[in-house]
C-alpha cells in the first residue's frame, strides 16, 4: 500500500511518460521543458514514491504561478488554497469564526518530513494563512530522514500535501502528524504500525478526525484469493476504537479509477477492484473531482469526476465488506456490497494543488500535486469546521451523509456530480449520474451550507 497521491500506480515506464509529456520546470519557472527520466529522479521502485508520482514540477519553482499561466506554460490547471476557499464557499464560515479552533486533525504518514514546520510556514506566508505549530508524534522506530531515499521523499511529499491542505481549510485546528517507521506497499506491510498508532492517538488524545491518504488493494491481502478476509478484519481495531470515541475516520479512495495496484505495487489489475481502508464501512471514503476554476477560484464549468492523463478517482464495490445499513438507499447501485466513494473533493492533476517543499535539497520550492490524497486532507479540514460549529465530535459521518443527500442541495450543501467516469488503464469504470454513483459517491460540497447541515446548526 502507498499514499494515494496522484500519479497513477501504473508501470514505471508509463508513469515516466505521463510526467514527461507535461514536462518539468526549471527553478525560474519561466518555461516548461521536457526532461529525461533521470532528471526526474524516478526510482526503480516507483510505487514507493506515492506523492512524487503526482508532481508536475520536478525541480520546484521559486514562486507559484496563476492558473492561466499554468495552462499556458505547463498545460494543466493549478490552484492555490485561496482558490479552493472560493470554490468550496469556505470564506463565509471563516467570517462566522468557524476556523477549526479547538479541534484536532490527525494525519498518519510513513516517515513524515523533517522540514514540515518550515514548509508550512512558507506556505502560510505565501497565502496569508495564520501559522500553526504541527505536533509531530513518532510511532515506532522511525529512521533518520534520507533525502536520497525515494521511499522517504515520496512519503515526505505526501506528508507535506496532507498537512498544508488540512491546515489551509481549517487554519485554527490543531494538527498532529503521526510518523510511522514502516512504509506501506501492498497487502498488510506497514498497516499494523499505522493502526496501532491510530488507536493509541485516539486513546490518549482529544482527536476529532483522522486523515488517511493511503490504501492497499483488497486483493493483495493474504487469504483474499481463498475468500478468507481475516487479514483485513484483524486490522479494523483502530476504526472500531475510533467509532466508540466518536472520532471521524477518512481514507482516500485511490488514484487508479475502478482498478488498483497489484502486490508488486506498479502493475494494475485488469479488472475492477477496491482498496482498504477506503472500503471499510467504518471509514468515510473520499473520492476525487476535477475542478475548472479561473484565477480567482470561480468555477467556469461544473465539477466532474477526476479522470485525466495522470489518474482517475478510485471507486467501486468492495469484495470484502457487505453493504452497510446506511447505503440501503443506494442498494440499486452498490448491490449487496459496500460502495465507494462516499463524497468527493478536488483531486485532479489537471487541477493540481500548490505545495511548498524543502525536504529534498535538490528540489526545494513550489510543486504541483494532486490525487485523492489531496481530497482527503481537504475534507478533514471541513470535518474539523463542522465539529467546531457543532461543539462536539461528529464521529462516523456516513449515516449523516446519506441522510443529508436525501435533502435538497440548498439545505444539505451536497452538490451532485453528474459528469465524467473513472475508467482507467483499459478497465471500464463507473459513470457519474444523477444521485449516488461509484465514481463520485454522493457528489461534492458547498462547505458553508454543508458544515451547517452536518453540524445541525
Amino acid at each position: 500500500m502507498h499514499p494515494a497521491t496522484a500519479g497513477p500506480r501504473r508501470s514505471n515506464a508509463l508513469r515516466a511518460a505521463a510526467l514527461l509529456a507535461v514536462g518539468a520546470t526549471a527553478l525560474t519557472g519561466a518555461t516548461a521543458t521536457a526532461r529525461t527520466a533521470a532528471d526526474l529522479h524516478l526510482p526503480a521502485a516507483f510505487h514507493l514514491r506515492p506523492a512524487s508520482a503526482g508532481h508536475i514540477d520536478a525541480l520546484g519553482r521559486v514562486a507559484p504561478i496563476s492558473t492561466s499561466d499554468c495552462v499556458s506554460q505547463i498545460g494543466i490547471h493549478c490552484y492555490s488554497p485561496l482558490q479552493y476557499r472560493q470554490a468550496y464557499n469556505l470564506d463565509p464560515l471563516y467570517r462566522q469564526g468557524v476556523t477549526g479552533k479547538g479541534r484536532t486533525i490527525v494525519i498518519v504518514d510513513s516517515f513524515g518530513s523533517p522540514t514540515i514546520q518550515h514548509d508550512l510556514e512558507v506556505f502560510d506566508k505565501q497565502w496569508g494563512i495564520p501559522d500553526t505549530q504541527v505536533e509531530v508524534v513518532k510511532w515506532g522506530d522511525v529512521p533518520p530522514f534520507d533525502p536520497t531515499n525515494g521511499e522517504h521523499t515520496g512519503w515526505a511529499g505526501e506528508t507535506t500535501l496532507d498537512v498544508e491542505y488540512a491546515h489551509a481549510v481549517a487554519p485554527d485546528a490543531h494538527i498532529v502528524l503521526v510518523e510511522t517507521g514502516v512504509a506501506e506497499t501492498e497487502g498488510v506491510t506497514g498497516l499494523p504500525e499505522m493502526m496501532d498508532a491510530e488507536k493509541s492517538i485516539v486513546q490518549h488524545r482529544d482527536v476529532d478526525v483522522i486523515s488517511q491518504s493511503f490504501g492497499a488493494t483488497e486483493n493483495t491481502f493474504p487469504g483474499f484469493d481463498k475468500g478468507d478476509f481475516k487479514s483485513i478484519e484483524s486490522l479494523r481495531y483502530a476504526f472500531r476504537f475510533a467509532a466508540a470515541k466518536d472520532v471521524t475516520v477518512l481514507a482516500a479512495s485511490g488514484d487508479n479509477g475502478a482498478t488498483d495496484a497489484m502486490e508488486n505495487g506498479s502493475d494494475l489489475y485488469p479488472y475492477r477492484v477496491n482498496s482498504w481502508p477506503s472500503a471499510d464501512p467504518l471509514v468515510t471514503s473520499i473520492g476525487g473531482t476535477q475542478l475548472t476554476l479561473d484565477n480567482d477560484g470561480r468555477r467556469t464549468a461544473p465539477d466532474k469526476v477526476w479522470h485525466d492523463d495522470y489518474g482517475a478517482a478510485g471507486g467501486g464495490v468492495s469484495a470484502v465488506f457487505d453493504r452497510p445499513w446506511y447505503q440501503a438507499g443506494v442498494a440499486g447501485v452498490t448491490g449487496n456490497h459496500r460502495g465507494t466513494p462516499d463524497i468527493s473533493m478536488s483531486a485532479a492533476v489537471d487541477g493540481a494543488a500548490w505545495t511548498y517543499e524543502s525536504y529534498d535539497p535538490t528540489r526545494v520550492g513550489w510543486h504541483l500535486t494532486g490525487g485523492t490524497s489531496e481530497a482527503t486532507p481537504i475534507f478533514s479540514g471541513i470535518v474539523a469546521l463542522a465539529d467546531q460549529l457543532a461543539g462536539h465530535r461528529l464521529g462516523q459521518l456516513n449515516p449523516r451523509l446519506y441522510a443529508l443527500a436525501a435533502l435538497p442541495p440548498q439545505w444539505s450543501g451536497i452538490t451532485d456530480v453528474t459528469e465524467g467516469d473513472n475508467s482507467w488503464d483499459a478497465v471500464t469504470g463507473y459513470k457519474a449520474v444523477k444521485g449516488y454513483d461509484l465514481a463520485s459517491g454522493l457528489g461534492t460540497v458547498d462547505a458553508n451550507r454543508f458544515v451547517h447541515s452536518l453540524a445541525g446548526r
